[in-house]
């Protein structure tokens, strides 16, 4: 089944807009692990506007399951993660005022840099994912930087769904297939929720992982932390 890695860092824009330690984004990021959660993950910024960078030690020495670092490869990024080692970096070319993540890197033009940061995380035993659009150019060239996977940018999947299930998915199936073919494992995020989950990871059967934090962190706020996990899991599980 696809594993469901938890974004917490709406949890920590909560914390953050009132100060103090509530609610605890570390106690949070264990739950989810109880709850079923196969990972946590969560993007540092620059300026910590929800996530801090000491949430990243803290939440490490917690959770059992996979943890996930996603962000732009600054050296002040790179250094962090080296530091904090988690089971995956996933690099995101995000500019430093990004509201969210709205592109996936051009890896033909960034494809040198890309290989000497993959190359760094590599040699710690870190796993390195490269977020990416469906461009089939993009997902052979980041093959050829040696990440180990790439995470498809979903938000125009999300988009067209609704309209046309079918239509919208059909360039996320053909760059899953060049994937697969050179070599990349396969994750998937932005904009999924329990609408449209099951029909991509039912589309895309050897999808690895999907990393989903606004709409299950607002499915919460509705029925629970520990109810949402079970639902998108299950929106998963129908793959299966």
């Amino acid at each position: 089944m696809t594993k469901l890695s938890v974004n917490i860092n709406k949890i920590a824009t909560l914390r953050n807009a009132r100060g103090g330690n509530i609610p605890d984004v570390t106690l949070a990021a264990s739950l989810c692990q109880d709850f079923g959660a196969d990972g946590i993950t969560v993007h540092p910024r620059p300026d910590q506007r929800h996530i801090r960078f000491t949430d990243l030690y803290e939440i490490k020495s917690r959770i059992k399951t996979e943890f996930n670092i996603e962000g732009n490869p600054t050296e002040e990024f790179i250094k962090l993660v080296l530091d904090v080692k988690p089971d995956q970096v996933t690099l995101v070319p995000d500019a430093h005022d990004a509201l969210t993540s709205n592109a996936g890197w051009d890896t033909v033009k960034h494809r040198s840099f890309l290989k000497e940061v993959v190359e760094r995380f590599r040699e710690q035993g870190i796993r390195t994912s490269i977020f990416v659009d469906t461009n089939i150019s993009n997902i052979e060239s980041a093959a050829l930087t040696g990440a180990d996977r790439v995470e498809l940018y979903t938000e125009p999947y999300a988009h067209y769904y609704p309209s046309s299930p079918k239509d919208a998915v059909e360039p996320f199936v053909a760059a899953a297939r060049a994937a697969r073919d050179a070599g990349l494992g396969l994750n998937a995020g932005h904009d999924l929720n329990l609408d449209n989950l099951s029909f991509l990871a039912y589309s895309i059967p050897w999808l690895q992982e999907v990393s989903i934090g606004h709409a299950l962190i607002s499915d919460a706020l509705y029925i629970g932390l520990q109810r949402a996990i079970y639902e998108y899991r299950e929106a998963l599980r129908k793959n299966s």
